[in-house]
């Protein structure tokens, strides 16, 4: 393997995706975050794996990257942040259980519950999404491939078409960024 040709390929493959970018969800995930900002609703983030520290990223820079100089602050909440409570859960539960009993102590109707899933399939995730739905909550998925089932029962679906998970991760990275530059901007309005 020839380690520039393998460098020239990957980055030719990131391109593609980026120029087939899924601009009109992108809009309203960014409307559906600001909703949850203006009526001062949760935001529940969670992931497994590298999609779990998307999901703690995207958490530190909404919190404090888009409001940190604001009053009004976001209330976003990353379930896969506990380790304790997470642990507990999954020993005592099930691993599949471990998000969704999360909800059921903090989720109010009206909240937002965003999962990450290359596959779009984590068991624990979709019981998440599930249950937002059932209890009147907003939710988002981002996922790969071709959306597993998380695409298929949440609000909004921002799918990264491609079977590469390490590519996929790459583009959920790059949109929360662009999320919340998106978010600051609307919230810090240029001085005219």
């Amino acid at each position: 393997m020839n380690i520039s040709d393998f460098a020239a390929d990957y980055l030719s493959g990131i391109k593609s995706l980026i120029e087939k970018f899924d601009t009109r969800n992108f809009q309203q995930i960014v409307e559906k975050i600001l909703d949850a900002y203006d009526s001062e609703r949760r935001i529940f983030v969670m992931g497994n794996g590298g999609s779990g520290a998307t999901a703690s990223h995207f958490t530190c820079d909404i919190n404090k990257g888009c409001c940190m100089d604001l009053n009004k602050k976001f209330k976003m909440i990353c379930l896969n942040d506990n380790l304790p409570t997470l642990l507990a859960l999954a020993n005592d539960m099930s691993y599949d259980a471990v998000f969704v009993e999360q909800l059921k102590n903090f989720f109010l109707p009206g909240d937002l519950v965003i999962g990450i899933s290359g596959s779009g399939n984590s068991p624990n995730v979709l019981r998440a999404i599930e249950y937002a739905r059932m209890h009147e909550g907003a939710t988002i998925g981002l996922s790969g491939f071709s959306g597993g089932k998380l695409a298929s029962i949440a609000d909004i679906a921002w799918i990264v078409p491609v079977d590469d998970m390490q590519k996929i991760e790459d583009m959920h990275m790059i949109v929360v960024h662009m999320i919340m530059q998106a978010v600051r901007n609307k919230l810090h309005p240029a001085v005219v």
